[in-house]
């Protein structure tokens, strides 16, 4: 994944989180690609399915729907059962490798002051101290 700048810096430009959030999609996409394979892959292989029927079983689990085929074998059970666990904590995963960059841009962007306040400085909000903080606390350097 991509290094995120810290608090420190000012924000990317629009082009780099284009960039940035294209990377992630394509992380995701990797993720679901893989998810579904493996699926396909159980199917075919515990029940015997045909590679078209494996994958509309496994791209509606994946996809929260649920299974097609229910009559299923003792290890075809087991093996949807745990697909069906494992579906949904990619759902998880994929939905945190897309929203990351979304957050830390909000958040980075609440933090970040580009200079326009007082007495020019620039940088995170948090780190600047007014004079009342110096007076109230004399013993801070």
């Amino acid at each position: 994944m991509s290094h995120y700048e810290n608090h420190r810096t000012r924000p990317i430009s629009v082009g780099r989180f284009i960039r940035r959030m294209a990377l992630h999609a394509l992380v995701a996409l990797s993720l679901i690609a893989v998810s579904l394979f493996a699926g396909m892959a159980g199917y075919h292989h515990f029940e015997r399915l045909p590679w078209r029927d494996a994958f509309l079983n496994a791209s509606m689990i994946l996809g929260g729907m649920g299974p097609v085929k229910t009559d299923l074998s003792e290890a075809g059970k087991l093996f949807a059962g745990l697909y069906a666990l494992y579906s949904g904590l990619a759902l998880v995963a994929v939905m945190g490798i897309l929203l990351t960059p979304v957050v830390h841009r909000v958040m980075h962007k609440l933090h970040w002051d580009d200079g326009e306040g007082d007495k020019g400085e620039r940088g995170p909000r948090s780190h600047r101290r007014s004079s009342l903080q110096h007076i109230q606390d004399p013993l801070r350097h």
